[in-house]
């Protein structure tokens, strides 16, 4: 475990890593209050929530193969800066609409399509910020340290929000999260460029072409095709829980903003524990990707039937355990495998599979809550994720055989 927190001997990703902490937590508390905020707009409607999902994950369908191309092409520090602003203005806006009251759910859905498409671009510039702070060889354990401080704020965010949504309602949660950005903000602005690492010299690519060679590249690297369709898959069918999980708690388990908030933090618990396990190695590793895989899919597919809190909350602990230990490895060994030129392009691909289909998962999930509950919803994610990782494992596997004896040949 002495390697688990190795890359915070950094001081930019120190500074990265507490200002973040303190901001998804307030991020987190936004989307708990925000699943809620439409099931009460619409009289406990499971299918808006797919909607609001929909909206949320529109923009990284219609401009997502493009972020990385401008992550490449522009300063990554000062990327981000400025989709942290534009989070802050997001989040104060949609205080001001809860406390005035006059909130409707098209509004909500034209703020999740906004908010959507400025994570379009903060998500791969963080990617490429985190490999400038630490470089190569400290990058799998950044990146599940990312993963690990996320999921963290997910156990203290829902837990707040819940408790915030019973007694201040949704309007202190959006307010709560605007403040927090104000320590990334700062985190951001204290770090030394001086002590980034350097990347290799190319020419800037220009949008359409420099699209284009990131897809060619991936074309030809039968392991990162492998990875992105496990992702593509695993996302569109088994990670909506913006959707599932405020209906499991309120309708399925008839719970209220509580037990909400104590089945989100119980999915982080179980996430942060992957995460750590994932930062405690010292690479990325195709085993443990497909083992957490295996783990998130089957863990789901128990979850059809429970409808017990602690029960649920017992499986929603591997769900979560098995999410970050594939989506970590998954993540780190894409990025490994991107030349610098590359690297923003490559992330951006890779978060373009993970996000692209978000709209069709999210009105999937709605709509399957809607005909038969939670317990429709998981069973179908639990049977595609198992056999998505399936054929996944099976890839891998068969490009493993063709590379030994080429290696052996070579020899």
């Amino acid at each position: 475990m002495k390697n688990t927190f190795s890359s915070l001997r950094y001081r930019n990703y120190r500074l990265f890593f507490t200002g973040q902490l303190v901001s998804q937590t307030g991020s987190w508390m936004q989307r708990i209050a925000l699943g809620w905020f439409v099931l009460e707009l619409t009289h406990n409607d499971a299918f808006a929530v797919g909607i609001m999902a929909f909206a949320q994950f529109l923009p990284f369908t219609l401009f997502g193969l493009f972020a990385g191309v401008i992550t490449d092409r522009l300063d990554a520090r000062r990327l981000v800066i400025s989709t942290q602003i534009a989070q802050t203005l997001i989040a104060a806006g949609l205080t001001w609409i809860a406390l005035g009251g006059f909130a409707r759910p098209w509004m909500l859905y034209l703020i999740a399509f906004v908010n959507g498409t400025v994570l379009v671009l903060d998500v791969p510039s963080r990617q490429q910020l985190t490999y400038r702070m630490v470089g190569r060889e400290a990058l799998p354990n950044a990146i599940a340290l990312n993963s690990s401080l996320f999921n963290a704020s997910r156990i203290f965010g829902p837990s707040v929000a819940g408790i915030l949504l019973g007694f201040a309602g949704v309007g202190a949660c959006f307010l709560v999260n605007a403040i927090s950005f104000l320590a990334v903000l700062l985190g951001l602005s204290a770090m030394r460029s001086s002590e980034f690492f350097q990347l290799e010299t190319f020419e800037r690519p220009s949008i359409l072409a420099g699209t284009r060679e990131g897809l060619a590249y991936v074309r030809r690297q039968p392991r990162m095709l492998a990875v992105l369709g496990l992702t593509v898959a695993l996302s569109t069918f088994c990670f909506n829980f913006n959707v599932t999980l405020p209906v499991l708690a309120k309708l399925t388990l008839h719970g209220h903003g509580a037990v909400y908030g104590f089945l989100s933090a119980v999915f982080g618990a179980g996430a942060l524990a992957g995460a750590l396990f994932a930062a405690s190695r010292a690479r990325a590793s195709a085993r443990v990707m497909i083992a957490g895989a295996l783990v998130f899919a089957i863990a789901e597919l128990l979850l059809g039937p429970a409808h017990d809190v602690y029960a649920a909350g017992a499986l929603l602990f591997l769900v979560g355990a098995g999410f970050t230990a594939w989506s970590a490895n998954s993540n780190a060994s894409m990025q490994l495998a991107a030349p610098d030129r590359l690297r923003g392009r490559i992330i951006g691909l890779y978060f373009y599979a993970f996000n692209g289909t978000g709209p069709l998962g999210g009105l999937l999930a709605g709509w399957l809550c809607a005909q038969g509950g939670t317990e429709l919803a998981f069973v179908v994610a639990g049977i595609a994720g198992i056999a998505a990782t399936g054929g996944a494992a099976a890839a891998i596997r068969r490009r493993a055989r063709v590379e030994i004896p080429r290696a052996a040949h070579a020899a």
